[in-house]
């Protein structure tokens, strides 16, 4: 009996068996990696704004406190971000000519806000609040990056559910005194990079990580100073990880 199939059918019969079985475990894998990618999640993608503000020169080289332009950190879930009354407080005085600065004094003069593109969002069935997490001690970097570094403000992390969740879940590796929050941006000017465990003449490991805009788990003294917190805080872990605490 004449042969049927050609002999590398065979071959092409295992192959299409294996692509069977591999092929939607590599596409899950694949769609995985670009739902996590900066291409997706503009982690990393500068955003233009109708003034090209910088948080490295205002806040390490000039030493502005966050909360002299974002206003409302410590009592609203909303930080607020700054409005045009609040950048003519210094520039009615320098740089006053600077057509960079133009949208600010039109906003000004003409009593309209000015309209920032906004970088860093959740979903609106997620609820966040900037005043709860300050007061717990949660530095700005743990969730925005290296923003004392940015000269264009961009999405320093993606906030996928399990970034969230791995603070809930363990809260006493991440909280700190409410002071450590803006004393981080001071020991930056103070010390720029240099490290030194003691923190006495350096940035301690927990300030260098998120300096860094690296991730960061409180170790050794930080961490029993977090398990105090989180019981001098009343924060129980099964309350804060049930999920209508932020889905609403």
């Amino acid at each position: 009996m004449a042969q049927l199939f050609h002999p590398a059918a065979n071959t092409v019969a295992r192959v299409m068996v294996l692509c069977a079985f591999t092929g939607p475990i590599v596409a899950l894998l694949v769609g995985s990696a670009i739902t996590r990618s900066s291409f997706n999640t503009n982690v990393g993608v500068p955003l233009a704004q109708p003034v090209p503000f910088s948080h490295e020169h205002h806040a390490v080289e000039l030493g502005i406190d966050c909360r002299y332009c974002h206003t409302d950190v410590e009592r609203s879930p909303n930080p607020g971000l700054p409005s045009s009354e609040i950048c003519m407080s210094c520039h009615s005085q320098i740089w006053t000519d600077s057509p960079l600065l133009k949208p600010v004094r039109d906003s000004y003069r003409e009593n309209k806000p000015l309209v920032w593109n906004q970088v860093n969002w959740v979903p609106r069935f997620v609820y966040f609040p900037h005043d709860i997490h300050v007061a717990r001690g949660i530095s700005c970097n743990n969730c925005h990056g290296p923003i004392q570094k940015m000269m264009i403000t961009y999405k320093g992390k993606a906030f996928f559910m399990v970034f969230c969740l791995n603070c809930h879940r363990q809260p006493e590796k991440f909280l700190a005194p409410p002071q450590f929050v803006w004393q981080l941006y001071q020991d930056i000017q103070r010390y720029g990079d240099r490290v030194d465990p003691t923190g006495k003449d350096g940035l301690t490991p927990r300030e260098y990580a998120l300096a860094e805009g690296k991730y960061y788990e409180n170790q050794g003294a930080d961490l029993v100073e977090g398990e105090r917190l989180k019981k001098e805080y009343h924060i129980h872990t099964v309350q804060i990880t049930n999920c209508s605490v932020c889905h609403h």
